[in-house]
């Protein structure tokens, strides 16, 4: 869903990015000048209510994965004033301007199986986790000392 774009102005990218909840009518890219290969390629700027511009953002070049291996900006718009950051993708280049889709995070899945060799398991453990499973290979409850309907009397 496109919810924006940037074009060149006096030799500037300025834009804008608008949904439902959020308007935001004067944004701005500067260039990152870097050796760092891990710094983003643009800072995202915004004018605020002062009329001065302040950082709510930045993008990092990133590449499909589909077979075309299409370039593209990714990375996200923050500030204290939003209830979350707003994650966006960028499409296009300096010359013509870019659209602005909006991107949903991929939620990690918590119920989704864990094998051992997942790096999940590494991370949560049975500490974040839920623990070891009360199921065994044919599906029947196995390690509890009663009966389902023992735990929750009538």
């Amino acid at each position: 869903m496109n919810i924006g774009e940037f074009k060149q102005v006096n030799g500037r990218l300025l834009g804008w990015i608008a949904t439902r909840n959020m308007d935001l009518p004067r944004l701005g890219l500067r260039k990152v000048e870097s050796s760092n290969e891990r710094a983003p390629v643009f800072e995202i700027l915004a004018l605020n209510v002062g009329n001065r511009w302040v950082q709510v953002g930045a993008l990092w070049e990133a590449f499909a994965k589909n077979t075309t291996g299409e370039a593209f900006l990714q990375g996200s718009i923050d500030d204290p004033s939003l209830p979350e950051p707003l994650p966006i993708a960028l499409f296009g280049d300096d010359s013509q301007g870019f659209r602005v889709a909006w991107r949903r995070q991929q939620p990690r899945d918590m119920f989704a199986p864990v094998s051992r060799g997942d790096s999940r398991t590494e991370t949560m453990g049975n500490e974040g986790g839920f623990g070891d499973s009360t199921a065994g290979a044919d599906g029947a409850l196995v390690g509890a000392g009663g009966q389902f309907e023992d735990e929750f009397p009538d």
